[in-house]
């Protein structure tokens, strides 16, 4: 059989040639520990060796706003975007999140300091090896037992115990869900409705002890950018907003402070046509062999029908191998995807074949996930305005 010649010059993308999150030296698993090797807190190394010491840290993170959107838009975000020279302890660079970069996986590498191969949630969905189905670890459906999901301690937790005072100031809903008990817990969990109250609530906290550590979160900018996009005048409404709501913050530090504002994850709008949005479930030969296809459009897991694991991975790579990085399982732990190592309870949550994407497209499933397919604005995979977000640093 004659190949067709537009295959004779198709290269797959190599594995290797993904841009791997800086773990260990430069990642959101390292923020904390750093914060804490600061604190003078046994058992702690300062992995971001930019980060001067502090009495009193607090950590604003801010879903979805990556280090490219605050570089883009200096009019709507002027306070975050003269903070960019700070970034990093004054070295004007952003930190990664993760992979992938989502929000459920990041949440738990700030909160755990560890990567996503050793503290367990690497993507929005994977499957459980013990029931077959496919976990969703942002909403924690169907329910699984928390702490032998998660099974390791909260740096909250081991901030508390040692003495540093320890709060989280979030809205109120987050306080019971099971992300928040095996991401963040440990201390106080003050629940504020309006972002005002929560900035205000977060410096009281920290000039609550001589030696405090204290995160709060904003959730809106990602929201409005899955719905609308970030060309949107809503995604733009919230960067204002935020803006101020980081100022208000800064403007409020008690004396020996220092407040980080850093994110989950950066965004990418999605153009709405057939080129830019693959249809797992109406595409054959993507579905063909697959039992289960989890993550999300622009970093899945797929996970293989018994014995089918290498023609899935085959399929992915030459339909896709141009514009998505494409490994099977064993190649993205041994590329060090989700971190230096994988603990064996993790491994088998990971997809047979793994696709993260380089170029500007997705991979939806409009039948199995409708609502996440009609997202305009999308992250997950290891492109840097998906992986940068900022370290921004003021100091009182």
């Amino acid at each position: 059989m004659v190949q067709p010649a537009w295959q004779d010059d198709f290269v797959p993308l190599s594995v290797d040639s993904a841009p791997v999150p800086e773990y260990g030296s430069g990642s959101l698993a390292d923020l904390l520990p750093t914060l804490l090797a600061g604190q003078e807190v046994a058992g702690f190394d300062a992995a971001i060796g930019e980060l001067a010491p502090a009495d009193r840290n607090c950590v604003f993170l801010i879903d979805g706003l990556g280090w490219e959107q605050i570089e883009a838009h200096p009019d709507e975000a002027p306070f975050l975007h003269s903070l960019l020279p700070t970034s990093r302890g004054g070295t004007g660079r952003p930190i990664t999140a993760g992979f992938p970069a989502t929000t459920a996986t990041s949440l738990a590498s700030v909160g755990t300091g560890l990567p996503p191969g050793e503290h367990g949630l690497p993507g929005y969905t994977v499957r459980n090896p013990e029931t077959g189905e496919l976990m969703n670890q942002l909403r924690w459906n169907p329910w699984t037992p928390p702490k032998a999901w998660q099974p390791h301690p909260t740096l909250f937790q081991l901030a508390d115990a040692a003495g540093v005072r320890t709060a989280q100031v979030s809205a109120p809903a987050f306080e019971q869900t099971p992300l928040t008990k095996v991401a963040l817990s440990g201390g106080s969990f003050l629940g504020r409705l309006s972002g005002e109250e929560r900035m205000d609530t977060a410096a009281e906290r920290l000039a609550a002890g001589d030696r405090s550590l204290v995160y709060t979160y904003y959730s809106e900018v990602d929201g409005k950018g899955h719905r609308f996009g970030m060309d949107s005048d809503a995604w733009r409404g919230q960067l204002m907003y935020v803006d101020g709501l980081a100022r208000r913050l800064a403007e409020q530090l008690p004396p020996r402070s220092a407040l980080y504002i850093t994110a989950d994850h950066g965004m990418i709008d999605i153009p709405f046509d057939e080129q830019s949005r693959i249809d797992f479930d109406e595409d054959w030969e993507l579905s063909a062999g697959v039992a289960l296809l989890g993550g999300e459009g622009r970093a899945r897991h797929v996970y293989a029908v018994p014995g089918a694991a290498s023609d899935v991975l085959a399929v992915w790579r030459e339909v896709l191998g141009e514009q998505f990085w494409v490994a099977s399982r064993d190649e993205a732990v041994a590329a060090g995807w989700f971190g230096p190592s994988v603990d064996e309870r993790v491994y088998g949550r990971i997809g047979d074949v793994v696709a993260a994407a380089h170029d500007d497209v997705v991979i939806t499933a409009s039948r199995n996930e409708p609502h996440e397919s009609a997202m305009a604005g999308m992250h997950g995979s290891m492109t840097p305005v998906e992986q940068f977000v900022p370290l921004l640093e003021v100091r009182s």
